[in-house]
């Protein structure tokens, strides 16, 4: 009996050693090129890849001494095919690069207006790519230009580019960050559109690659986020500034904090610091004839006054509230005038509203959506509450 249980302990511990025996497909840190930003361009008949990699030792903190070289590198290399220029990168490259730590891709402006559906399907199949990073076109330049600008406060121009875009659209919503998944199932629904982040370099591009530009107070290079991009079936058909881009932020319920001004009563502006928002967008179908009504909730408090009102009475309170609620209603009729017009795209996703409405009705109309879209009826109620006016009650001459 001793036996037989000593035979099986045997056996079990082989079994234990079989599992602890290591990871056969193990990579070494040292031996890899952890890539933070991708960038894609098409230049001439060949695609240009631009990849961002770390330089561990430009950014430990540990260190007590800097070497004085790049806290990144950013690499370069062509190909027939996106896949071919990533294949191309070993012969430039002192590692492997390694895409596992992706976030960002920068899309140049170029190959946006050709078409991105290639590069979504070569980021959608590489097991190695996560799906959380973020997806930006570049606007007047080159993704490689982008990459290539050195940025000051954050030693990872990646990080910047991250950071930045996370910021914009939290506290002003006027740019949108969007992953992998999200944009391809928008671009696969029954809209067929997207929208994406847009950045421009502002400045000097030369000098942006110099270190110079993280050495000086006032940068000769700074990386700007101006707006949103409008993407159709995959291509790039028009931009949206940052005043528009914001305004399709309230009607897609992204806005968490932004300002408004608005006039006063004799003269001077008063600001509002919009501190919380809800958008509720419903769909009806009546008679064949599609209708979207979209009701937002707005919470302000007073920010900024620059001309002479008297905070404490109601009726300028109440002033107040309408004065935003016009602002608002008539710049979010403005970008819907735009898109449902101008660029008949419909990027707010309506579409899915009145599927979700009336899933039947919606199946006789679907296929005339792209002719029914523009004269779309779409109804917006505004309600604004300001909830709070500072320690400064009144303004005086």
């Amino acid at each position: 009996m001793i036996k037989i249980k000593k035979s099986v302990t045997l056996i079990l511990l082989i079994l234990f050693c079989l599992l602890l025996s290591g990871c056969w497909s193990k990579r070494e840190l040292n031996e890899l090129a952890i890539v933070l930003a991708f960038g894609v361009d098409k230049i001439d008949d060949e695609y240009q890849i631009s990849v961002q990699i770390v330089n561990p030792s430009e950014t430990s903190n540990k260190l007590q001494s800097s070497t004085g070289r790049s806290p990144v590198v950013t690499f370069i290399s062509k190909g027939e095919s996106i896949l071919d220029a990533v294949k191309n990168l070993s012969t430039v490259t002192p590692r492997k690069a390694y895409f596992a730590h992706l976030q960002i891709v920068v899309i140049g402006e170029e190959l946006a207006n050709e078409g991105i559906k290639n590069i979504l399907d070569l980021l959608a199949r590489n097991n190695e790519v996560r799906d959380d990073f973020s997806i930006i076109i570049g606007r007047n330049a080159y993704a490689k230009d982008i990459l290539t600008v050195l940025t000051p406060i954050e030693k990872i121009p990646a990080y910047k580019l991250i950071h930045s875009l996370k910021v914009s659209e939290k506290d002003l919503g006027s740019s949108l960050s969007v992953n992998l998944n999200d944009l391809m199932s928008s671009l696969e629904s029954d809209a067929k559109s997207s929208v994406l982040s847009v950045i421009e370099i502002k400045g000097d591009t030369k000098l942006g690659k110099d270190k110079k530009n993280v050495e000086m107070i006032e940068t000769p290079a700074l990386l700007q986020y101006t707006g949103l991009a409008l993407i159709k079936e995959y291509k790039l058909i028009g931009f949206l500034a940052k005043k528009e881009s914001k305004s399709l932020n309230y009607l897609k319920n992204n806005i968490n904090s932004t300002v408004e001004i608005i006039s006063c009563p004799k003269k001077g502006d008063l600001t509002t610091v919009i501190s919380n928002v809800i958008t509720k967008t419903n769909g009806k179908i009546k008679e064949g004839k599609p209708t979207i009504t979209v009701h937002i909730d707005v919470e302000q408090k007073v920010g900024e006054v620059n001309c002479e009102v008297n905070l404490t009475d109601e009726k300028t309170l109440q002033m107040i509230n309408n004065k935003t609620a016009n602002l608002i209603e008539f710049k979010l009729n403005e970008v819907l005038n735009l898109i449902q017009n101008d660029y008949q795209i419909d990027v707010l996703e309506y579409s899915e509203v009145l599927h979700r409405a009336d899933p039947e009705e919606w199946k006789k109309l679907k296929n005339q959506w792209t002719k029914l879209f523009p004269e779309l009826e779409v109804n917006i109620k505004i309600d604004v509450k300001t909830i709070g006016f500072g320690t400064i009650q009144n303004w005086e001459n």
